[in-house]
């Protein structure tokens, strides 16, 4: 087993914990990293920092935003009668590339997940039912895998119940995505096709 310098196997050992690091990615970076400039390295803990520091959660949608509310739900160009519901931040780009949807967004930060311990107290929609009133279409753009479908089926039931006074249009995007694939990585013409061919739940 390789030996590092402590503040090397420390810097390893911190990368590691990134997605899809593994150890020898995490030595190279780390290595690379040591190799750069001072002026690289500390403007990458910079970056880092101030990503810490400055960003936070939209109090309206949970999108993640250096302002408050974030740019989608400040706007005045934007349909906020439609909501789009998304598992994870980095979802909105994928659907922001077709160009074809001009709504808003809501963010859960993840999927229900009983086997990991996620129910539906972990998920964020308490700001997605507080503006209910002011909804008129709930898209459920959640990907199409077995958690995600769980997570649609549930969250449709609950937005019926809360919605029982009020006209509400709920739909899922359609499997032009494929079953098991995560939406972020969707192209712009599957994600349109989805968009397109949702269905009312």
């Amino acid at each position: 087993m390789e030996r590092f310098a402590q503040p090397m196997a420390r810097l390893i050992a911190e990368l590691r914990k990134l997605p899809g690091i593994g150890t020898k990615s995490a030595q190279r970076l780390a290595f690379h990293i040591l190799r750069s400039p001072a002026t690289e390295a500390e403007a990458l803990a910079g970056a880092i920092r101030e990503l810490k520091e400055k960003l936070r959660l939209c109090s309206v949608c949970n999108n993640v935003t250096d302002v408050d509310p974030c740019t989608y739900c400040s706007s005045t160009e934007r349909a906020h009668s439609t909501v789009c519901v998304v598992e994870e931040p980095t979802s909105i780009a994928a659907i922001e590339k077709t160009r074809t949807y001009n709504g808003v967004y809501h963010v859960l930060h993840g999927t229900l997940s009983p086997l990991n311990g996620i129910g539906p107290s972990q998920l964020r929609t308490a700001n997605l039912f507080n503006r209910i009133g002011d909804i008129q279409e709930v898209i459920l753009a959640l990907s199409p895998t077995v958690e995600g479908e769980a997570t649609s089926h549930w969250l449709a039931g609950e937005l019926h119940r809360a919605s029982a006074d009020h006209p509400l249009r709920i739909t899922r995007i359609a499997t032009g995505i494929p079953a098991g694939s995560d939406i972020e990585y969707a192209d712009e013409v599957t994600m349109s096709r989805a968009l397109e061919g949702r269905r009312d739940l």
